[in-house]
């Protein structure tokens, strides 16, 4: 398994933008799918980003961030990253990084497909 560490979080005012970034041990990162999640206080975690190996498909929870975050990896660093533009109270969350080499597209939002988990990076928004 892939050891994924997360960094970039913080208190940023509402509309504010942070760039998180998830660094990955291993020889092979450029085989795993990476993905964010988040996970607010009393809420389920939940989907907000995937990126193929090769960066080549993307995916973003509907409505909620889409056209806001966008998700980046550079395989050459073992790093992925997820920019948040336009940030709102809403997004405040612990955010996580995760890995898989077995999700598909149609299970890509479900935290179970994905076998290594950083230990997550908290985001707040002000309002």
């Amino acid at each position: 398994q892939v050891q994924l560490v997360e960094s970039g979080g913080g208190l940023v005012q509402a509309g504010g933008s942070l760039r998180l970034s998830c660094a990955a041990s291993g020889r092979t990162f450029n085989n795993y799918v990476m993905a964010w999640f988040r996970q607010a206080p009393g809420k389920e975690r939940e989907f907000v980003a995937s990126i193929s190996w090769s960066g080549g498909r993307i995916y973003y929870a509907a409505d909620s961030v889409k056209g806001r975050f966008t998700i980046s990896r550079d395989n050459a660093e073992n790093t992925v990253y997820l920019q948040m533009n336009s940030l709102k109270p809403e997004d405040t969350a612990v955010y996580y990084c995760a890995a898989s080499l077995s999700v598909t597209n149609v299970n890509r939002g479900n935290p179970q497909r994905y076998a290594s988990w950083g230990q997550g990076t908290q985001v707040t928004v002000s309002s």
